[in-house]
C-alpha cells in the first residue's frame, strides 16, 4: 500500500506523543492533519485536551477504532507502542521523520500493519494533495 493510498483511505489518527505546545512538530503536524479533515486522537501520559480533542493516556484506552498510529517518540521507546498498535487493530504504524525502530517495524509488518518509517505525515500529505 502506498503512502497516498494510506492517506486517502484512513481518516482516524492516534498521535502518540502529541504536545499541547503549538511550537512542537507533533502539534503542527496534528493541527494540519486535523484541518485537512482527519480525526486526531491525542495519546500522551498527561493532559485532558489537545486541539479540542480528549487526551487518552494509552492506545488501549481509546474506545473506538483507530486506523493510523502516528508516533512522535524517541526511536528506542516505540516497541511498546507498536505492540499496542497491533493489539488495538490499527491498520498503519507511522513513525515520524527521524524515527525508526527495526524491531517495532518488523513486528507490525508481521502482524499485518502497513508501516511508514522516518516520514513526516504533513509533508507526505502535501505531496499527495498538493499544497
Amino acid at each position: 500500500m502506498t503512502i497516498e493510498t494510506i492517506l486517502k483511505s484512513y481518516k482516524t489518527i492516534a498521535v502518540v506523543g502529541l504536545s499541547a505546545d503549538p511550537g512542537r512538530a507533533s502539534n503542527r503536524v496534528a493541527s494540519y492533519m486535523q484541518s485537512a479533515g482527519y480525526r486526531i486522537v491525542p495519546v500522551r501520559p498527561d493532559g485532558d485536551e489537545i486541539l479540542g480533542e480528549k487526551v487518552y493516556h494509552s492506545l488501549r484506552e481509546i474506545p473506538f477504532p483507530v486506523e493510523i498510529v502516528d508516533v512522535f517518540r524517541k526511536s528506542e521507546t516505540v516497541l511498546p507502542v507498536a505492540q499496542e498498535a497491533i493489539n488495538i487493530g490499527a491498520k498503519v504504524f507511522w513513525l515520524q521523520e527521524g524515527i525508526t525502530n527495526e524491531e517495532a517495524e518488523t513486528l507490525c509488518r508481521e502482524a499485518g500493519l502497513e508501516v511508514v518509517s522516518d516520514r513526516c505525515m504533513l509533508k507526505e500529505h502535501r505531496k499527495v494533495v498538493g499544497s
